[in-house]
Protein backbone atom coordinates (compact mmCIF):
# COMPACT_ATOMS: atom_id res chain seq x y z
CA UNK A 1 0.00 0.00 0.00
CA UNK A 2 1.56 3.35 -1.03
CA UNK A 3 1.12 5.80 1.88
CA UNK A 4 3.12 9.24 1.70
CA UNK A 5 6.13 8.10 -0.38
CA UNK A 6 6.56 4.75 1.34
CA UNK A 7 5.64 1.50 0.08
CA UNK A 8 4.26 -0.43 2.97
CA UNK A 9 4.23 -4.39 2.43
CA UNK A 10 2.53 -6.64 5.19
CA UNK A 11 4.63 -7.09 8.03
CA UNK A 12 4.62 -11.16 8.09
CA UNK A 13 6.20 -10.89 4.74
CA UNK A 14 8.87 -8.56 6.65
CA UNK A 15 9.83 -9.73 10.29
CA UNK A 16 13.22 -8.55 9.87
CA UNK A 17 11.64 -4.95 9.61
CA UNK A 18 10.53 -5.30 13.50
CA UNK A 19 11.71 -5.75 16.37
CA UNK A 20 11.28 -8.78 18.14
CA UNK A 21 9.17 -7.79 21.06
CA UNK A 22 7.07 -6.09 18.30
CA UNK A 23 7.40 -9.72 16.27
CA UNK A 24 6.30 -11.64 19.20
CA UNK A 25 3.39 -9.55 20.04
CA UNK A 26 1.73 -9.61 16.88
CA UNK A 27 2.19 -13.24 17.18
CA UNK A 28 0.78 -13.31 20.66
CA UNK A 29 -2.21 -11.31 19.97
CA UNK A 30 -3.17 -12.28 16.73
CA UNK A 31 -2.93 -8.95 14.95
CA UNK A 32 -3.50 -8.23 11.69
CA UNK A 33 -3.59 -5.55 8.91
CA UNK A 34 -0.08 -4.19 10.02
CA UNK A 35 1.98 -3.06 7.24
CA UNK A 36 5.82 -1.80 7.38
CA UNK A 37 7.87 0.15 5.33
CA UNK A 38 11.84 0.35 5.38
CA UNK A 39 13.50 3.79 5.73
CA UNK A 40 16.51 5.92 6.39
CA UNK A 41 16.67 5.12 10.15
CA UNK A 42 18.58 8.86 10.77
CA UNK A 43 15.12 9.95 9.82
CA UNK A 44 13.50 8.11 12.24
CA UNK A 45 12.36 11.20 14.20
CA UNK A 46 8.60 12.03 13.45
CA UNK A 47 9.35 15.61 11.89
CA UNK A 48 12.04 14.64 9.62
CA UNK A 49 10.63 11.43 9.01
CA UNK A 50 7.46 12.86 8.34
CA UNK A 51 8.81 16.03 6.04
CA UNK A 52 11.17 13.51 4.18
CA UNK A 53 8.35 10.91 3.20
CA UNK A 54 5.46 12.77 3.01
CA UNK A 55 3.61 11.66 5.45
CA UNK A 56 1.37 14.09 7.39
CA UNK A 57 1.91 14.88 11.05
CA UNK A 58 -1.81 14.00 11.70
CA UNK A 59 -1.30 10.85 10.39
CA UNK A 60 2.32 10.19 12.56
CA UNK A 61 1.51 8.42 16.29
CA UNK A 62 4.09 8.80 19.06
CA UNK A 63 4.67 6.36 21.92
CA UNK A 64 6.28 8.17 24.67
CA UNK A 65 7.40 6.22 27.81
CA UNK A 66 6.23 8.21 31.17
CA UNK A 67 7.50 6.97 34.68
CA UNK A 68 4.95 7.27 37.37
CA UNK A 69 5.80 7.03 41.48
CA UNK A 70 3.71 7.12 44.34
CA UNK A 71 5.73 6.61 47.78
CA UNK A 72 8.19 4.25 47.25
CA UNK A 73 6.45 2.52 44.15
CA UNK A 74 7.75 3.02 40.66
CA UNK A 75 6.19 2.18 37.45
CA UNK A 76 5.66 2.83 33.87
CA UNK A 77 3.19 3.36 31.52
CA UNK A 78 2.95 4.51 27.70
CA UNK A 79 0.93 7.36 26.11
CA UNK A 80 0.24 7.39 22.17
CA UNK A 81 -1.03 10.56 20.59
CA UNK A 82 -0.54 12.07 17.33
CA UNK A 83 2.40 14.04 16.39
CA UNK A 84 0.31 17.34 16.07
CA UNK A 85 -0.68 17.09 20.19
CA UNK A 86 1.37 16.96 23.44
CA UNK A 87 -0.23 14.86 26.58
CA UNK A 88 -1.16 16.29 29.27
CA UNK A 89 1.19 14.54 31.34
CA UNK A 90 1.04 16.29 34.72
CA UNK A 91 -2.68 16.10 34.66
CA UNK A 92 -4.95 13.66 32.63
CA UNK A 93 -1.54 11.17 32.12
CA UNK A 94 -0.56 11.59 36.27
CA UNK A 95 -4.35 10.98 37.56
CA UNK A 96 -5.42 7.98 34.91
CA UNK A 97 -2.54 6.02 36.67
CA UNK A 98 -2.96 7.29 40.18
CA UNK A 99 0.70 8.18 40.46
CA UNK A 100 1.87 11.31 43.19
CA UNK A 101 4.25 11.96 40.20
CA UNK A 102 5.25 11.50 36.52
CA UNK A 103 8.04 11.73 34.30
CA UNK A 104 8.91 11.12 31.22
CA UNK A 105 11.59 8.05 31.18
CA UNK A 106 15.18 8.73 30.05
CA UNK A 107 16.10 7.43 26.56
CA UNK A 108 18.45 4.73 28.36
CA UNK A 109 16.01 3.41 30.70
CA UNK A 110 13.10 3.33 27.98
CA UNK A 111 15.30 1.58 26.03
CA UNK A 112 16.56 -0.68 28.47
CA UNK A 113 12.41 -1.65 29.36
CA UNK A 114 10.75 -1.90 26.32
CA UNK A 115 14.03 -3.59 24.16
CA UNK A 116 13.64 -0.98 20.88
CA UNK A 117 15.29 1.72 19.65
CA UNK A 118 14.50 4.80 20.81
CA UNK A 119 12.73 6.71 18.07
CA UNK A 120 11.25 3.64 17.11
CA UNK A 121 9.42 2.48 20.08
CA UNK A 122 5.67 1.54 19.49
CA UNK A 123 3.13 0.51 21.32
CA UNK A 124 2.63 -3.33 20.09
CA UNK A 125 5.07 -5.36 22.39
CA UNK A 126 5.99 -3.18 25.32
CA UNK A 127 5.94 -5.04 28.56
CA UNK A 128 2.88 -7.02 29.44
CA UNK A 129 2.06 -4.83 32.95
CA UNK A 130 2.37 -1.44 31.43
CA UNK A 131 -1.15 0.55 31.12
CA UNK A 132 -0.88 2.05 27.72
CA UNK A 133 -2.98 5.45 27.20
CA UNK A 134 -4.17 5.88 23.70
CA UNK A 135 -5.60 9.37 22.66
CA UNK A 136 -9.00 9.05 21.52
CA UNK A 137 -7.77 10.76 18.10
CA UNK A 138 -5.44 7.94 17.22
CA UNK A 139 -7.74 5.43 17.70
CA UNK A 140 -10.59 7.40 15.69
CA UNK A 141 -7.93 7.66 12.89
CA UNK A 142 -8.12 5.75 9.59
CA UNK A 143 -4.23 4.98 9.70
CA UNK A 144 -1.75 6.70 11.45
CA UNK A 145 2.38 5.36 11.34
CA UNK A 146 3.68 4.74 14.56
CA UNK A 147 7.38 3.13 15.23
CA UNK A 148 8.24 -0.48 14.70
CA UNK A 149 10.52 -1.04 17.68
CA UNK A 150 13.53 0.08 14.98
CA UNK A 151 14.76 2.85 13.51
CA UNK A 152 14.88 1.27 10.24
CA UNK A 153 10.63 1.12 9.81
CA UNK A 154 7.58 2.27 10.54
CA UNK A 155 4.35 0.43 10.74
CA UNK A 156 0.98 1.67 9.13
CA UNK A 157 -1.44 0.39 11.28
CA UNK A 158 -5.22 1.04 11.58
CA UNK A 159 -6.47 3.28 14.06
CA UNK A 160 -8.98 0.53 15.81
CA UNK A 161 -5.99 -1.89 16.33
CA UNK A 162 -5.72 0.07 19.54
CA UNK A 163 -8.81 -1.10 20.56
CA UNK A 164 -7.51 -4.61 20.66
CA UNK A 165 -4.16 -4.43 22.23
CA UNK A 166 -3.89 -5.56 25.95
CA UNK A 167 -3.55 -3.45 28.71
CA UNK A 168 -5.04 0.03 26.83
CA UNK A 169 -7.38 2.36 27.47
CA UNK A 170 -8.36 5.21 24.96
CA UNK A 171 -9.21 8.31 26.07
CA UNK A 172 -8.65 11.91 25.95
CA UNK A 173 -4.90 12.54 27.13
CA UNK A 174 -3.94 15.91 25.20
CA UNK A 175 -3.66 19.14 26.64
CA UNK A 176 -6.80 21.51 25.61
CA UNK A 177 -5.88 24.53 23.18
CA UNK A 178 -5.27 27.73 25.22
Amino acid sequence: MKFGNLDFQDVGDNPNLVAEPVRESIKLNKLSNLLVAEIDAGLADTAAFCEHYKIGLEVSANCVVVEAKRADKTWYAACVLLATTRADINNIVRRHLDARKISFASMDTAVNLTKMEFGGITPIGLPADWPILVDSAVAKSEHVVIGSGIRGSKLLVPGKLFLSLPNTTVLNITKADR
